[in-house]
């Protein structure tokens, strides 16, 4: 890692689930996040792009195009960029193995840190047996998510009046929510053994919003968050080591600073 006129070098950066194209995107704070942060590999590991939301209702403000341009623009400076579809940006799926802008579409891919382990790189809709199995309640538990989004926007309009920190409603009731506590479980357990398969070190994958690292039986499961409910993003050190980055609170501790000065 290296720091220079307050911009931050990584090895690599991992960043999912932005939902370009939705109210609930946090593209301000992923822009200040980009700002600050740069790799010379950045992957960008599903559900960029909300198709899903796009087709019901056209939402593009310009922070939004702000977001493609600035990824656009790494690719030209000379950083390898990887688009790896989800299920939400399931039609970038038929360009797999093309090239756009500088940025590399692949199904999935093998990343090898600095120090010799090898990562599965993969979205992971294809381990959830409701987007797999059962699409239709996919869409519908969408709409509800996208609903309670909305709460959680207007929340948060209140919360920031007031002085107080982003707080997600929906990050808050899955982490306590039995239900959904043991669909992560599951999903966790599945990337895993599927890494097994594949003989890697580990899978860095995104998906379900809940930013993770945790050793799993010899396999290093590593899940990078999203940008709508925790803003966070996994990086990589010269070193090789993995860690989640929470840019909500980076921000938070530098509104901090700045008031007490």
């Amino acid at each position: 890692m290296q720091v220079e006129d307050g911009v931050t070098r990584y090895r690599s950066i991992w960043l999912s689930d932005i939902h370009l194209g939705t109210r609930g995107c946090q593209a301000e704070l992923l822009l200040d996040f980009l700002k600050h942060n740069e790799s010379d590999h950045l992957y960008l590991v599903g559900d960029i792009v909300d198709g899903w939301r796009l087709k019901k209702a056209w939402f593009w403000p310009q922070a939004h195009n702000d977001v493609v341009q600035k990824i656009l623009r790494r690719a030209r400076k000379g950083a390898k960029v990887f688009l790896i579809p989800g299920n939400h940006d399931e039609a970038f799926r038929e360009f797999i193995g093309l090239q756009f802008g500088g940025v590399t579409i692949l199904e999935d891919t093998v990343h090898i840190t600095a120090d010799g382990r090898r990562f599965l790189v993969i979205h992971g809709d294809q381990f959830d047996a409701v987007v797999r199995y059962a699409k239709w309640l996919a869409h519908v538990g969408d709409t509800a998510y996208v609903a309670l989004l909305g709460i959680n926007t207007v929340l948060n309009l209140i919360r920031r009046k007031l002085g107080f920190q982003y707080w997600s409603i929906s990050a808050y009731l899955k982490h306590r929510t039995k239900k959904a506590v043991e669909y992560i479980g599951n999903y966790e357990t599945a990337l895993a053994d599927e890494a097994r398969r594949r003989h890697v070190d580990g899978v860095i994958c995104g998906h379900i919003h809940h930013a993770e690292i945790r050793d799993m039986g010899g396999v290093l499961y590593c899940n990078d968050g999203d940008w709508v409910e925790s803003c966070t993003a996994l990086v990589e050190h010269e070193t090789g080591e993995l860690e989640i980055i929470n840019w909500a609170d980076v921000v938070r501790k530098r509104q901090e600073l700045k008031a007490a000065a």
